[in-house]
């Protein structure tokens, strides 16, 4: 590598330095369409990633009350529920600026005024109703488990999180964790190698 070639930026990097080479992505599902700006350095910049998707169609959506992306890249998720929950709040978090800057974009462009994107994680409301995400198994398993255990905690007692991961990346270890840590877990839906876990708020306050 030539001397002063920068590394190219991981989607989990806090300030990517990657070029900016902005792409559009089509989300197409069976209710709602729209079109979102994604970027170098951001998780599937140029398509709808198949287990996102999954997620998209087969999960359920309140309709209303506090809702987290968590991991939201450049805001599929973030949008789609605020689209279907418009009585709902959608919060937004990822360690990357650049996937915060895209969310925040694409929310403001598609007219979104329910969608709220945070810099700062600590700002999200205390108790969600629900939590999806299509979590960042690459960067590690301890890292992966901390990230979870901090944000289910902030579930409402009735709160549910969805889960969207492979099997081939670890969705029945990640099942059999969360529930060691007293969360009811289920598998929502199976399809190819994907699994959905629907996991409910921790039992261990009502012992």
């Amino acid at each position: 590598m030539g001397r002063g070639r920068k590394q190219p930026s991981h989607y989990f990097d806090p300030e990517p330095t990657s070029e900016s080479k902005p792409t559009t992505v089509h989300v197409d599902l069976p209710d709602i369409q729209f079109d979102l700006t994604a970027d170098a350095s951001v998780f599937s910049n140029t398509r709808l990633d198949p287990g996102t998707r999954f997620l998209l169609e087969r999960a359920p959506v309140p309709t209303h009350g506090n809702i987290l992306d968590l991991g939201c890249g450049y805001g599929a998720i973030a949008i789609a529920c605020a689209l279907r929950s418009p009585s709902s709040t959608v919060h937004a978090v990822d360690i990357n600026a650049r996937a915060r800057d895209l969310t925040r974009g694409n929310a403001a462009r598609l007219g979104l005024h329910n969608v709220h994107i945070h810099d700062d994680p600590s700002t999200v409301p205390p108790l969600l109703t629900s939590i999806y995400s299509n979590p960042p198994i690459r960067i590690g398993k301890v890292p992966l488990h901390d990230l979870l255990m901090r944000w289910l905690a902030q579930l409402a007692p009735d709160g549910h999180a969805y889960l969207v991961v492979s099997k081939h990346l670890g969705a029945d270890s990640l099942a059999s964790f969360l529930t060691a840590q007293q969360y009811p877990v289920s598998r929502l839906a199976s399809h190819a190698s994907y699994r959905i876990l629907e996991i409910a708020a921790s039992q261990k306050d009502t012992e």
